[in-house]
């Protein structure tokens, strides 16, 4: 049973493990009370109470709300609406049977039935809540579920004529300022959205908000969710001559970008393509300037070189032909020069 210590201001506190978190942090329940067998008290009936829920009624749809629940301080307005998502639409398939009793067969049909519908990706992020709510309230639990192989994502990097026709099709409206910050940043579009002219100083952008959805589908403001996200970007003079010298930088909201973006190809006659795929236009122009990847990630907020990898690999796609070009004109070459030896 855990042991209440006493504080200076003369009253018992009692620490009780309550859970760990998906980064194998361990949090605990406090139980504050003016004596140390109250306090004690107070922390051994939350964890029996605890226990005896588990043990018996606390079911999959239960646990899942109790554990967004839990978390609502530590996670990202984008994640509790992500996962409140995830149990309403999906996890609410399994929502009545019992943690205590749920088996890895069970979890392994819920899978397989979701699978058809839903991408590879999303499949990952249902389980991957699932798995995290099991672990916190059956720990001895642990899944070996087969999940969809994952796939390469489709992505269009846009052309240099591209971004040219877009820019001068957008000169002076709305989403000029936005294609600008994205493409020559790049910045995001929810970085974007919460950027106010007091985060410029001189050429210098600092990132470090960005414009998310909350739960109740409210647009709020909040510090980026990785440390890599919180950056400075050094823009060339003529981006930074068209932003706003006071105030927000644009009135747009995340989705009415994409929107209003899509609408715009359309109407320029250009392929359609997500306002995203300006970034991967930005991180492809970098590389190919001899950039190295450190810096390109520094610039782009990016965590991980995964993304660069798979902007990388779609921009060789488009240069195969030319690179096949110059390596059968070499060897002609050199067949052409044997002969006339």
């Amino acid at each position: 049973m855990a042991t209440a210590k006493k504080l200076p201001s003369g009253s018992y506190r009692c620490q009780i493990y309550d859970y760990t978190d998906d980064k194998g942090k361990r949090h605990y329940k406090s139980f504050t009370a003016a004596t140390k067998k109250e306090a004690e008290y107070l922390a051994t009936s939350f964890k029996l109470e605890e226990t005896a829920t588990v043990k018996g009624n606390l079911t999959v749809s239960k646990a899942t709300e109790q554990y967004i629940n839990n978390r609502l301080s530590i996670l990202s307005p984008t994640t509790v609406r992500t996962y409140t998502g995830i149990a309403n639409n999906q996890i609410s398939k399994i929502a009545k049977l019992k943690i205590d009793s749920i088996t890895q067969e069970q979890i392994q049909v819920f899978i397989n039935s979701i699978a058809g519908t839903l991408s590879p990706k999303t499949i990952r992020n249902v389980h991957g809540l699932l798995n995290a709510v099991i672990r916190t309230y059956r720990p001895n639990f642990a899944l070996k579920t087969d999940l969809p192989k994952k796939v390469q994502p489709d992505i269009h990097i846009p052309s240099d004529d591209e971004v040219k026709q877009l820019l001068a099709y957008t000169k002076g409206t709305e989403l000029e300022i936005p294609i600008l910050l994205a493409a020559f940043g790049p910045m995001r579009r929810g970085e974007i959205c919460a950027l106010e002219a007091s985060d410029i100083n001189g050429n210098i952008v600092h990132v470090k908000n960005a414009m998310v959805k909350a739960p109740d589908r409210s647009w709020v403001i909040k510090a980026p969710k990785t440390y890599s996200s919180d950056r400075y970007i050094e823009f060339p003079d003529f981006v930074i001559d068209l932003l706003p010298k006071e105030g927000k930088i644009t009135n747009l909201h995340p989705n009415m970008i994409t929107d209003r973006f899509a609408n715009l190809l359309k109407k320029a006659g250009l392929k359609h393509f997500r306002f995203h795929d300006l970034r991967h236009y930005s991180a492809s122009i970098l590389h190919a300037m001899g950039i190295p990847d450190k810096y390109i990630m520094e610039r782009g907020g990016w965590s991980t070189s995964s993304t660069l990898k798979t902007v990388y690999q779609h921009t060789m796609r488009g240069k195969n032909k030319e690179i096949n070009k110059r390596i059968n004109d070499y060897f002609e070459s050199m067949q052409h020069e044997m002969q006339h030896e």
